[in-house]
C-alpha cells in the first residue's frame, strides 16, 4: 500500500475516533444536542403559523431550511478544528509525518461531516413529529443535497481555519456568516425579502442547501412559495458544485501554504501570547 493511502486509511481510523468520542465527552455531546433542541423550541412556536395567504404552515417551511443551515454550518465547525489544530501545534505534528497533512484533512471531514449527518439527525427526526406536513418521500434528494452542500461547505471551512491563526480572530467570521445566514431565506421564504437581498443570497451555498432540502421534504405544491414556484434543481446542482471545485481546488493550495509557514517558533509564539490574554 503507498504511504497517501495509507494516510488515508490513518485519517479514516482518527476521524471514527474523534467523532466516537464527540458523543461520549458530556461538553461536546451537549454541543451536539444544544443547538438542535434550541431550533426545535422554535419549530414549536411556527408549528400552527402559516405565511401569509398561501396556507403553507410556517414550520414546515422552515425546518427543511434549517437543516440547510446547519449542513452549511459545517464550515465554521471546519474552520474551528483547523484553527484550533494549529493553534495547539497539532498541525505541526501532522506536517512532520510523511502524508500527514492528508491524514489529518481525512480525519477532519469524517469527524465533523459525521457529526453534522448526527446532528441533522436529531433535529429531523423529532422535528417530523413537531411540525405537520413534511415527509421523506425523495430521500435520494435529500442524499445528493447533502453529499453536494458538505463538498461546496467543508472546503470553505478548511480555507477559513487556514487564514486565521487564532481561535479568537476566527470567531470574528461568524458574524458574516450570521448575516448571510439571515437573508437566505432559512426562517422566512426569500421571496419575502427585497429582489436584491434575493440576489445576494442566492450567490451562497446556504440559500441552495435550504432550497434543495425543502425540494425533498415539502409537498410539491410548496413549490409555489419559491423564486420562479420552482426547486430548480439543476440551479442547486450547478451553484452548489461551483462552490465544490472552487473550494477543492483552493484548499489545498492555502493549508499547503499554510502548513510550509508553520514552525515550533509559530506554535510557541500563539501559545505565548494567548497565555497573555487568560493573564
Amino acid at each position: 500500500m503507498s504511504p497517501r493511502m495509507m494516510a488515508v486509511r490513518t485519517g479514516w481510523r482518527r476521524g471514527v475516533i474523534e467523532l466516537r468520542q464527540s458523543f461520549t465527552n458530556p461538553g461536546e455531546l451537549l454541543s451536539h444536542f444544544l443547538w438542535p433542541v434550541l431550533l426545535l423550541i422554535a419549530l414549536y412556536f411556527l408549528r400552527d403559523k402559516s405565511f401569509g395567504s398561501t396556507g403553507f404552515g410556517l414550520g414546515a417551511l422552515a425546518l427543511p431550511s434549517m437543516l440547510g443551515m446547519n449542513a452549511a454550518m459545517g464550515m465554521i465547525s471546519m474552520s474551528q478544528q483547523l484553527t484550533a489544530d494549529r493553534e495547539d501545534g497539532t498541525l505541526l505534528r501532522a506536517k512532520a509525518t510523511p502524508d500527514g497533512m492528508v491524514g489529518y484533512l481525512v480525519s477532519k471531514v469524517v469527524s465533523v461531516a459525521g457529526g453534522l449527518i448526527a446532528d441533522l439527525a436529531i433535529l429531523l427526526v423529532p422535528g417530523l413529529l413537531i411540525v405537520r406536513g413534511l415527509s421523506v418521500e425523495r430521500p435520494l434528494t435529500l442524499l445528493w443535497v447533502l453529499v453536494l452542500g458538505l463538498l461546496a461547505t467543508l472546503p470553505i471551512g478548511a480555507v477559513l481555519g487556514s487564514v486565521f491563526t487564532s481561535a479568537r480572530s476566527q470567531g470574528l467570521i461568524q458574524l458574516p456568516v450570521l448575516a448571510l445566514i439571515g437573508v437566505s431565506g432559512i426562517f422566512y421564504p426569500v421571496t419575502a425579502l427585497p429582489g436584491w437581498l434575493e440576489f445576494v443570497a442566492q450567490l451562497t451555498p446556504i440559500y441552495w442547501l435550504g432550497l434543495g432540502m425543502r425540494s425533498a421534504l415539502l409537498p410539491g405544491d410548496a413549490v409555489a412559495v419559491e423564486i420562479g414556484s420552482s426547486w430548480r434543481h439543476w440551479e442547486t446542482v450547478g451553484v452548489l458544485g461551483v462552490w465544490a471545485v472552487v473550494g477543492l481546488l483552493v484548499a489545498p493550495v492555502v493549508l499547503r501554504r499554510m502548513a510550509r509557514r508553520e514552525s515550533g517558533s509559530s506554535v510557541a509564539g500563539r501559545r505565548e501570547r494567548a497565555l497573555q490574554r487568560i493573564g
